[in-house]
């Protein structure tokens, strides 16, 4: 699915205008939003008209409730609603003051709560909130280049705005991409902080894209499905990085954080989960799991090494694996499913293993020590780790003809 495209914002100004709005740290619910007059992010975001922009100083804002976009403030097709960065400014949203409290989890307050639809936000850093650093249960939102970390509940997560919402009412057509999302860990058990959570009550066409989960406590990604609310609607996952999930970058970790990069489902639910072109690794448990999910998941051109215990665990359903690698994990690899036009090295009893006699060594790749940065626009980029080396015979050996074995990003 590509990404939803959007019109470009309108030019800084320092005069007011019914479409543009300025906020600082410093800025006042009073002002007039202008250049010279900032006002507030709450003020701003509930005056907005479709097609307006907010833009943004940089600095740090204190909040100690959470920012929340209501249903019906919401954008258009034609003309979404944006919080932006003013020009190469960078804002820092800080919830670290929110209250947390461990016998009612669920009440406490999340960082940006966009209940609304067509809204984009981008280029900010957010960090600190009691639960979620952002939560989404609106449609056709945009997350861009964003930095969510060190929340007490999933970085990111999405989910309809309450558990009782009916199904046509469950987020749908959402784009993360090329958002970090990091060190979140939750502090009344270590289990429930996960990088990205799409899980419960979700609906269609949700996509992440060059988007990495690392050092949470719990999952990289979490997919989960329950009984009381039945199966999600598919994600799609491309062009994604999960590593270190399991405990925070200081090694915070718990007995109960799982620790899995792409954690696909959950309750022995089927749904058709689809992973492009991502890469999990050194990840506490597995890199990429069928959690129970009995369905088809997709899993193409993806790369998995060194995960603690399996680097693919898909032991049940009829999953589909097409061009994957899997290399030196803790265990055995579980496959149950279609191995396309045996395309797909796996890991098994300490060696790689090809149904057509091919091999994975360390000479299939230019490097294996991990890097990682991400490009200007946020994307991720791993430089040679994980690249295949020239002369591997894994280069063209995929399906269609030509195509490599594993995961590829340009860089």
């Amino acid at each position: 699915m590509p990404a939803p495209t959007e019109p470009p914002a309108p030019a800084p100004s320092d005069t007011a205008s019914p479409g543009v709005f300025y906020v600082s740290p410093d800025g006042l619910d009073g002002n007039s939003g202008t250049l010279i007059s900032p006002t507030t992010l709450s003020s701003a975001i509930a005056k907005l008209p479709p097609g307006g922009v907010i833009y943004m100083r940089g600095g740090t804002y204190s909040y100690s409730s959470e920012i929340r976009i209501i249903q019906s403030n919401s954008g258009t097709q034609d003309a979404r609603k944006q919080i932006v960065p003013f020009e190469a400014e960078k804002p820092v949203l800080d919830f670290s003051s929110e209250p947390y409290s461990f016998t009612n989890v669920g009440s406490n307050d999340r960082g940006i709560r966009i209940d609304g639809s067509y809204w984009t936000i981008k280029g900010l850093e957010i960090k600190g909130a009691a639960d979620n650093g952002i939560f989404v249960s609106g449609h056709f939102n945009r997350i861009d280049n964003v930095d969510v970390h060190n929340n007490r509940d999933s970085g990111l997560q999405l989910s309809a705005y309450s558990s009782t919402a009916p199904r046509s009412e469950w987020p749908s057509n959402n784009v993360i991409i090329n958002t970090y999302s990091h060190d979140n860990f939750d502090p009344d058990n270590g289990e429930d902080a996960d990088g990205f959570a799409a899980k419960l009550t979700l609906g269609p066409g949700n996509v992440f894209d060059g988007c990495i989960a690392a050092y949470n406590t719990d999952d990289g990604w979490d997919l989960f499905t329950k009984t009381e609310t039945g199966p999600i609607s598919p994600v799609t996952i491309k062009n994604s990085v999960a590593h270190h999930n399991g405990q925070t970058s200081s090694g915070v970790s718990t007995a109960n954080s799982d620790g899995n990069g792409f954690k696909l489902g959950g309750s022995q639910i089927a749904v058709d989960h689809i992973v492009i072109n991502s890469i999990a690794y050194l990840n506490k448990q597995d890199g990429f799991t069928y959690n129970s999910n009995p369905g088809s998941i997709k899993l193409t051109n993806n790369t998995s090494v060194r995960n603690g215990q399996s680097n693919f665990n898909f032991a049940v359903g009829t999953h589909v694996f097409m061009n994957n690698i899997s290399y030196k994990g803790g265990a055995s690899d579980k496959i149950s499913g279609t191995d396309v036009l045996k395309t797909n090295v796996w890991w098994q009893n300490s060696k790689s293993v090809n149904a057509k006699g091919l091999s994975a060594g360390d000479a299939d790749f230019i490097s294996l020590k991990p890097e990682l940065i991400r490009n200007a626009d946020g994307s991720p980029n791993l430089g040679n780790f994980l690249k295949l080396a020239e002369g591997s015979e894994l280069i063209g050996s995929g399906t269609p003809d030509g195509t490599n074995i594993g995961a590829f990003f340009q860089h």
